[in-house]
């Protein structure tokens, strides 16, 4: 599979719709229908969605974002809310609080339960304190709660419950997405791409790494109503590109910097998660670009190979082989294919997992299935899914090489790794950084879609920076 870079257009936010409605309906289906399958055809479901957070001591509130199941099932944007589905019957009902009269003096309007029950087109709406006489009324032989959610009201313990079946089957649905699902994460990389490529295109050597992860802020926000990120975004220069979860974005852009940037921008809940790499001056140098076409092979290699039926853990093998094969290449390491992977040489470079599950979470739910552990050896130990691909999963793919002093150090010392590291190469790279290079793409019938639209070959990079000027971005004479 060959990158190819279509220049990304504005996104217009009038250009996306989507039936939430509709979507959140599905996917209480899917859920009934999974625990139906599964010969549990009796009981009720509930949630406890997020609640109201403050800082510390403080009176001030947080921004509220909705715990993902919470969302997945009923989308709904208000805090302190209970919900029930009636598992024979489907019947959806939501639960919101009985606000008090001074919660319109300085939040707004109190709105009537029939507000809620239009807004999300739920069979019905009811206040929190009476969702207690409201399951009695369903008399469910079970309640069944997702084990992760903490606190749950004191009344739930009145009926008998199951905490152990719901969050796997939530889990199984939230990993294959709808078609409604998919739409709406095109639509998220849509903006993050946009803005990934603008921050590009108005980088230059004499910023701050913070004006960068400000203009990508403000162009999500400002082109998709995107509010909250995915992730805290990691924009990191120079040396700070080895720092997997760089967490400062204070230092400088300077000459001679590669600079990585992983952001994502969040919509409706649902993340998108891209890196890209690049010269803070926007011209490769052939140190540069020996680390950055080894990191692009692999990603290419991987894409390839991608199709239903693979298991992810052999799509990590792989990356690890190209990124092995252009260490080997470029001089970094010396010896045999076959004994640098048996001693795990690459994984001193390419220390994290390939990637992982997207969905409403950045590292989404079901990476893991039940009785499947984690592969106990360096670099791969790291990989947050191991499970075979199916089509309408939607997952990351980022390999990536660093210079990382805590790994290669001890490396350079060891008697029989640093029989495979050429010392003098890795210590002239050692304020290099890193280059990670981060896709996402949907699992299809045959092969993937990749959503990401970001320039990725070194032409393409190139060209794109070549054009600062063209960007009313640029922040060259700010």
């Amino acid at each position: 599979m060959e990158h190819g870079y279509t220049p990304s257009t504005k996104p217009q936010i009038s250009e996306y719709k989507v039936d939430y409605v509709k979507m959140h309906k599905h996917a209480r289906s899917r859920v009934t229908k999974k625990l139906k399958e599964i010969n549990i055809s009796t009981g009720a479901i509930f949630l406890k969605g997020g609640i109201s957070t403050y800082q510390y001591d403080t009176d001030r509130d947080q921004l509220f974002r909705q715990e993902s199941n919470f969302q997945y099932l009923f989308g709904v944007a208000e805090p302190d809310c209970f919900a029930a589905i009636d598992i024979a019957t489907e019947k959806s009902i939501l639960f919101v609080p009985r606000l008090p009269a001074e919660y319109a003096v300085w939040l707004g309007e109190i709105q009537p339960t029939d507000h809620f029950r239009r807004l999300y087109q739920v069979d019905e709406v009811h206040f929190t304190d009476e969702a207690h006489a409201c399951l009695q009324g369903l008399q469910p032989s079970t309640i069944y709660v997702i084990n992760s959610i903490k606190d749950m009201p004191d009344f739930v313990a009145s009926f008998t419950k199951n905490d152990e079946v719901l969050k796997e089957v939530l889990d199984q649905c939230r990993l294959i997405k709808s078609e409604e699902e998919l739409d709406l994460m095109r639509h998220i990389n849509k903006i993050s791409s946009y803005a990934h490529t603008e921050v590009m295109k108005a980088c230059h050597p004499g910023m701050k790494e913070y004006e960068l992860e400000a203009l990508f802020l403000h162009l999500t926000y400002v082109n998709g109503r995107c509010r909250y990120t995915a992730y805290t975004c990691i924009c990191a220069s120079g040396k700070h590109g080895a720092t997997l979860h760089y967490p400062n974005n204070d230092k400088d852009v300077s000459e001679g910097h590669m600079v990585l940037l992983d952001m994502g921008a969040e919509y409706h809940c649902y993340c998108s998660d891209i890196t890209c790499s690049f010269p803070a001056n926007g011209k490769f140098t052939q140190d540069q670009k020996e680390v950055y076409e080894t990191v692009l092979a692999a990603q290419t290699a991987v894409m390839a190979a991608m199709k239903p039926g693979v298991p992810w853990e052999d799509m990590h093998r792989l990356a690890e082989r190209v990124i092995c094969e252009g260490l080997l290449k470029h001089g970094f390491i010396q010896g045999s294919i076959d004994d640098l992977l048996k001693h795990h040489v690459p994984a001193l470079f390419f220390p994290h997992g390939l990637g992982h599950v997207l969905g409403l979470d950045t590292h989404d739910v079901g990476g893991y299935p039940k009785g499947v552990t984690k592969i106990q050896e360096p670099g791969i130990k790291n990989l947050r899914a191991r499970r075979n691909l199916e089509k309408g999963m939607v997952i990351t793919v980022e390999p990536g090489i660093y210079f990382i002093e805590a790994l290669l150090g001890p490396a350079l010392t060891d008697p029989v790794l640093s029989h495979y590291l050429n010392a003098d190469k890795i210590k002239r790279f050692m304020n290099f950084g890193g280059v990670r290079l981060e896709d996402d793409v949907i699992v299809t019938e045959n092969g993937i879609e990749n959503m990401t639209h970001c320039p990725r070959t070194v032409e393409d990079i190139e060209q794109v920076m070549q054009h600062k000027n063209s960007s009313k971005f640029d922040l060259k004479n700010k």
